[in-house]
């Protein structure tokens, strides 16, 4: 038989998660939220108007019940956290219809805006942090993470509900992005498959400071580039090729790439890191 020490501390335990939103009904809220703004993640078929308003109502229901197991905020603030977060779901959405369409213009492979709500996992990543980014703003602590790491689980692309994300954010691809808490991200970039936009330093002390990078409008970051440090900033308009590793600031404008060559004699690379 279990010990009853056991269980008593397992008990302690089951009581204090019992103050937190459980995971699999955070992530059941979200995919509702997904199936309320595009159809194409809905699981029900809605005859009329009212019927999807009806929808929506109970979505907002079903929040507030999650938002009443959050022991971080206070309880007389739940309504008004509601009505603020069901009210920026038409400005969620249209920031979504940019991202959709930087997708669309930016993949020479995709027939339709429609193929890229269903099957690509940038647009399913960058849904789940938009949605998530606006609950963080709101100093909701576990729902974001929540959302952010299913979307992760599902596509391979992390990132971090604080990051900040302007508009027509395009990802290629996709796999092994990673987006860290305090990077701010310009409009029209463009990022490829295993970029990680990271810190320096993992410090604990050094949390509440900016530790991820700034990229700034119109940039292309190519695959398997890692652009690190709060200090980073890379300018407009500029180009980071593949495999880069970057912790400086590049002005507007640059163009950085690697180089290697594996044909010297003495069997190492030689490399030439940037050209500005």
């Amino acid at each position: 038989m279990i010990d009853q020490k056991f269980i008593d501390k397992l008990w302690d335990e089951h009581e204090e998660a019992a103050s937190c939103p459980p995971p699999h009904l955070v992530i059941r809220f979200f995919e509702g939220l997904m199936g309320l703004l595009f159809s194409e993640f809905s699981n029900k078929e809605f005859r009329l108007p009212e019927e999807l308003g009806l929808y929506a109502q109970q979505l907002a229901i079903d929040f507030k019940h999650l938002l009443k197991r959050d022991k971080s905020l206070d309880k007389g603030q739940i309504d008004d956290i509601t009505k603020s977060y069901f009210e920026q779901l038409a400005d969620i959405k249209e920031q979504l219809h940019l991202d959709i369409e930087a997708m669309y213009q930016g993949d020479p492979a995709a027939k339709s805006t429609a193929e890229v709500i269903r099957t690509y996992p940038g647009f399913y990543a960058i849904a789940a942090h938009r949605l998530a980014h606006y609950l963080y703003g709101l100093d909701i602590q576990l729902m974001p993470r929540i959302i952010s790491e299913h979307a992760h689980s599902k596509t391979g692309i992390d990132i971090h509900p604080g990051a900040s994300i302007g508009e027509s954010f395009c990802i290629d691809h996709g796999t092994g992005i990673v987006i860290g808490e305090t990077t701010n991200i310009g409009n029209h970039v463009k990022i490829y498959q295993g970029v990680t936009l990271g810190a320096l330093s993992v410090k604990k002390e050094d949390a509440s400071n900016k530790r991820h990078p700034t990229i700034e409008d119109r940039v292309v970051i190519y695959a398997g580039s890692s652009i690190l440090g709060g200090q980073t900033t890379i300018g407009h308009d500029s180009i980071i090729g593949g495999n880069v590793w970057l912790t400086k600031s590049v002005a507007p404008f640059s163009k950085i790439y690697y180089k290697a060559s594996m044909t010297n004699t003495d069997g190492e690379t030689d490399v030439i890191t940037f050209k500005p």
